[in-house]
């Protein structure tokens, strides 16, 4: 999802890539001997966003270091996703990937022995000094492969949340003011409508329309209903004030044409480009677009903020960089992964429109990545990270946006929609051999 963007560990697709770079000669899981020509990275994400570009920053101080390159492969979400257990239980296997956190997506690949517990290199470069709190959690899984878990899999080196993103231009051309609040900012939506503007742009065709729900949750969740969804500790109240508001809301804002009426057929892209253009005054999506605004909006003045209102914050730590149980040469990788997480490369990231895991507030001067960035610290520092809502099984990424398809396209009413992800979220924990909700 994101890209945002987000999860599965699914077997459903044969491998569809271009063949593998290779690097090192050894198939087994031990260090390769010998210095190899380059080390291989799978990345999946967006090339214009602050930690894509940090990581590729680092890989030039890396290859200085060392004098081996680095060498990137880019796959589609979609295959990490859907293959990554076939991808890393062969001899192609990269020396790091970029993986989905949560427990249908790395917490899966934990429990299949397909990553390098990675406590050994956590206590060489005390990377549980940088990397702490809830950011700490997605990286940790335990024997059920659940995050918040007590054996590191993951390192993330960045952060990431859902904003609501608005045209400032387009506001004060209708004489609106940003809205402060969820009153105000649904007077907005309906002073929009009313002047024959469709406020929001959501794509439905993936994941737009699930995260404006989730967000809708947080404004009335609280963290026992979080972590309740995301670690099972009690099951899933499926009547709760949480889940009926934004579904029902969702369904209310598309009857009044507060969302776009093509969502049906647009994706990511199509939502991020439209908005660029200037088509929309409001648009929520991932920080990970942070920096593309920055250099792609040439037209008009901008501003970003967390959803009115919200208890919760949709969002957490960002995907993790994972050293595959038969990389070729694990040592090479946490180097590399060392680097990615020192304060040179956090502060490059925090000053392309990313949001660094740690980083020197003084050392960003752009201002609209330090708002960002004291915006994501100042709720992770108050407990408010509320994850995706697909996190707690692989089926989810799939099923939860075929379901708003079908509450969108007027198929089936809300209460039906909640019965449908009711089974879907029991059927997926069920399949992970944890007990259901």
């Amino acid at each position: 999802m994101k890209t945002c963007k987000l999860l599965g560990a699914c077997l459903a697709m044969a491998l569809a890539s271009t063949p593998l770079a290779g690097c090192g000669s050894n198939s087994s899981s031990a260090e390769s001997t010998g210095k190899p020509d380059s080390i291989l990275v799978w990345d999946y994400g967006e090339p214009a966003s602050g930690q894509d570009r940090g990581w590729h920053r680092a890989a030039e101080i890396f290859t200085k270091k060392t004098g081996i390159k680095v060498k990137f492969e880019v796959k589609s979400f979609t295959q990490i996703a859907q293959n990554g257990s076939q991808f890393l239980n062969s001899d192609q296997a990269p020396d790091v990937m970029k993986s989905n956190r949560g427990n249908g997506s790395a917490g899966v690949l934990s429990t299949q022995n397909l990553l390098t517990d990675l406590k050994p290199y956590v206590k060489k470069y005390g990377w549980d000094k940088k990397v702490t709190g809830q950011a700490a959690a997605v990286g940790k899984y335990d024997k059920r492969g659940v995050m918040d878990g007590d054996t590191w899999y993951g390192i993330p080196s960045y952060a990431e949340m859902q904003r609501v993103y608005y045209n400032k231009d387009i506001f004060a051309k209708y004489g609106l003011q940003i809205p402060k609040t969820y009153s105000e900012f649904t007077q907005v939506l309906q002073a929009f409508k009313d002047k024959g503007v469709t406020p929001i742009t959501a794509d439905a065709g993936e994941f737009g329309v699930l995260w404006l729900w989730w967000q809708l949750a947080m404004t009335k969740a609280d963290r026992k209903f979080v972590d309740d969804w995301q670690l099972y500790k009690h099951k899933v109240n499926w009547r709760s004030e949480p889940l009926t508001f934004a579904t029902d809301t969702i369904k209310d804002w598309f009857d009044k044409g507060y969302i776009s009426r093509n969502a049906t057929g647009m994706k990511a892209e199509d939502t991020t480009t439209a908005f660029i253009r200037g088509e929309y005054p409001i648009y929520q999506t991932g920080s990970w677009n942070q920096n593309r605004f920055m250099e792609q909006i040439k037209n008009f003045d901008w501003t970003a903020a967390i959803f009115p209102d919200s208890k919760m914050v949709e969002g957490c730590a960002g995907n993790l960089l994972v050293i595959p149980e038969k990389a070729k040469h694990k040592d090479l990788a946490a180097q590399y992964i060392d680097i990615v997480l020192s304060d040179e490369i956090q502060n490059f990231i925090g000053n392309h429109g990313g949001v660094p895991v740690h980083a020197d507030s003084s050392a960003i001067t752009d201002t609209k990545s330090r708002e960002l960035v004291q915006e994501y610290n100042d709720a992770a520092k108050a407990n408010r990270m509320s994850y995706y809502p697909d996190y707690p099984a692989p089926n989810l990424t799939d099923a939860m946006p075929a379901a708003f398809q079908e509450l969108v396209n007027g198929t089936k009413k809300p209460s039906e929609i909640l019965q449908t992800l009711h089974k879907d979220y029991d059927d997926g924990v069920s399949q992970m051999g944890l007990d259901d909700n």
